[in-house]
């Protein structure tokens, strides 16, 4: 998925504990003096998915990709089965590789899982960032307890959830075997539109494929965080507040998104003696960098520049 990139960069295994190895991809500036920033993708996902942002992204800064450990091409460890020990898990893998690449502070920007593990790291390790852009971020609310507050759950949707509980949420794509790519493009033919540009052919679906049909690590993982249909077990807006009042948050969101749009401002809420903005790109879904690349390079460039 990167071979559309003309930009120089180079990709390698960032060696962290345990044997563990990061795949990383760098895209070095001549304004070293800028601060980097850092690209944290999503559940099921992996660096290629930022294919329509990265070579924009680098031309001011240096910028940074990588795979989550269990994730991508990343190693595939054993995580715990409780959820905090997941999180601190994830978060020691993120500060390892940031020790190991020799980045001082950053711009650390996360989508879905991502936006909720850059918000975890920057709880743990605040000197490191200098403004958080949560994007789409997944985890912040709450579970309602009452069914008004609830989205309606079809009765369907419950009976499936109850059955694959014991799974994990990837189960049935590595359980199709060959036809796994088939699968993904019957489930989710959206993708290859969003990548239509760079791509003609089924490359972003195989991509998808390759990264989820492997070792469930970090998919496994992702489910012991959860309680039942998608919610977080320590949601972060419960926590939020305790993130340093002089860092700088960003919460980006698709105004056609189908997940919940309000916690960016329940994070202004929060947190009213801190800098936090919301912005909504117009025409964009969950997968607001794909969907409106342009428009959302420009405002992440916008939010880059005044850190300087």
């Amino acid at each position: 998925m990167l071979q559309s990139i003309t930009a120089t960069f180079s990709k390698q295994n960032i060696p962290i504990s345990n044997g563990n190895m990061i795949w990383t991809l760098s895209f070095k500036s001549n304004t070293a003096s800028k601060i980097p920033l850092v690209l944290i993708h999503g559940f099921g996902g992996g660096v290629a998915m930022w294919a329509l942002n990265l070579e924009a992204l680098s031309q001011q800064r240096t910028v940074y990709a990588f795979d989550l450990l269990g994730f991508g091409r990343s190693s595939r460890p054993q995580f715990s089965s409780e959820a905090e020990k997941v999180e601190n898990q994830f978060v020691e893998s993120i500060e390892e590789w940031r020790v190991k690449v020799g980045v001082e502070t950053m711009i650390l920007l996360g989508h879905n899982l991502g936006g909720y593990l850059a918000a975890a790291y920057t709880l743990r390790y605040p000197s490191r960032i200098k403004h958080l852009i949560l994007v789409e971020p997944w985890g912040f609310p709450e579970r309602p307890n009452t069914p008004e507050q609830d989205r309606p759950i079809p009765g369907w949707i419950k009976a499936l959830g109850a059955m694959l509980s014991p799974f994990n949420p990837l189960a049935g794509l590595r359980l199709a075997g060959p036809l796994g790519p088939i699968l993904v493009q019957r489930l989710r033919p959206d993708f290859k539109r969003k990548y239509a540009s760079l791509f003609d052919d089924n490359t972003v679906t195989e991509y998808i494929y390759h990264c989820n049909v492997q070792i469930p690590s970090g998919e496994t993982a992702f489910k012991n965080m959860t309680i039942p249909y998608g919610w977080a077990k320590r949601p972060m807006l419960q926590r939020v507040a305790l993130i340093q009042d002089d860092i700088p948050i960003t919460v980006i969101y698709g105004a056609r998104s189908c997940i919940d749009g309000n916690s960016g401002s329940s994070v202004k809420e929060i947190r009213q003696n801190s800098h936090v903005e919301t912005i909504a790109i117009r025409g964009a879904g969950h997968y607001v960098y794909a969907d409106q690349p342009e428009d959302f390079n420009q405002r992440v460039l916008q939010i880059c520049s005044n850190v300087e």
